[in-house]
């Protein structure tokens, strides 16, 4: 029973520092096919077996549900990044007229008003999150939300590849699932046939 507890916070560790880490989220290691059920189960209880293999099934659909949340969280940081950058732009193209601009400037979802933009600006402020918002030049500010938007498609790219990962475990596990529970009926049904004889 400790060792089910400490393989159980072992996993749970896995999975929460796995969060953090946009690069390569899933630091679990690979979901084996049981080619050969009987040796597989040799020395092990049906029940326990079985209750190892939904544990890591578990796991594994919750990796899935976080993966599936953080990607579309980044997808729809994307959008964002470009329009800051087509407005960048903007202000780049027209930095050397004397003329001013007239935009729609977001309030909040679907809210919008109008608002005019000096002659010769020069600076933006980006909001980087957590209360905090930076003054950075026009060059400095299309710098920076490229990179941010490499960043991000990035490591859309890398939640997909997890997400691959990540389902074929499950699907692998779903198999084994149903091999050990195929085996234990037979093997149950073959105990009561030669006790009935």
């Amino acid at each position: 029973d400790a060792r089910k507890k400490k393989r159980r916070v072992k996993m749970a560790t896995q999975v929460a520092a796995s969060e953090g880490n946009t690069e390569n989220m899933v630091k679990l290691p690979p979901v084996q096919f049981i080619e050969d059920v009987d040796a597989y189960m040799k020395g092990k209880e049906p029940d326990a077996a079985l209750a190892e293999i939904q544990e890591k099934y578990q796991t594994f659909k919750l990796l899935e549900n976080r993966l599936l949340q953080s990607r579309a969280r980044m997808l729809g940081k994307v959008p964002h990044i470009e329009k800051a950058i087509d407005m960048v732009d903007l202000l780049l193209a027209k930095e050397t007229t004397n003329e001013q601009i007239t935009v729609d400037f977001e309030l909040s979802d679907h809210v919008y008003t109008k608002a005019t933009i000096n002659k010769g600006t020069q600076c933006v402020y980006l909001w980087l999150g957590a209360n905090v918002m930076v003054e950075y030049s026009l060059s400095e500010a299309k710098a920076l939300l490229e990179q941010n938007k490499r960043n991000a498609k990035q490591n859309i790219d890398n939640h997909e590849k997890d997400l691959n990962f990540v389902r074929d475990s499950i699907t692998t596990l779903e198999v084994s699932l149903a091999r050990v529970y195929n085996w234990d009926v037979m093997q149950r049904r073959n105990k009561s046939e030669g006790g009935g004889k």
